[in-house]
């Protein structure tokens, strides 16, 4: 069961937008991370390499952890939204809960549940500015 400090700590790094930084200081060696019912993805270090790649797609990024957070003993509900501006200037807002698995201080299993439907990126409304 993670602690409420080492929870704040992995939230406080997401919502700095260091996703794949908080996946190799957060995750067991062997977790694994499942997009609603597809197959998972299995290894810190293969998760953090996922992690950069999509996030390197973006322009920028924006984390928020909507609370409260949820624990039951070593399981935790966080609910996430993130903001992408991706490099040809459209935008995509996905709301997701990520449902987790601690073994004491590290991450062994996640499984998001989002709306698929919002992961197809939206033109910016004219007259905003990047960023």
């Amino acid at each position: 069961m993670p602690s409420p400090q080492t929870l704040e700590r992995f939230i406080a790094r997401v919502e700095e937008n260091a996703h794949a930084d908080a996946i190799l200081e957060f995750y067991a060696d062997n977790a694994s991370m499942q997009e609603n019912q597809s197959a998972p993805r299995v290894g810190r270090d293969a998760l953090a390499a996922r992690e950069r790649a999509v996030l390197a797609k973006a322009r920028s990024v924006r984390s928020t952890c909507v609370r409260p957070i949820f624990v039951n003993g070593d399981r935790v509900v966080v609910r996430w939204i993130f903001e992408f501006e991706w490099q040809d200037g459209t935008r995509t807002r996905m709301e997701e809960l990520a449902y987790q698995r601690w073994s004491g201080e590290r991450v062994v299993e996640e499984t998001f549940f989002y709306e698929p439907a919002q992961l197809v990126p939206r033109k910016a409304p004219s007259g905003l500015s990047n960023g």
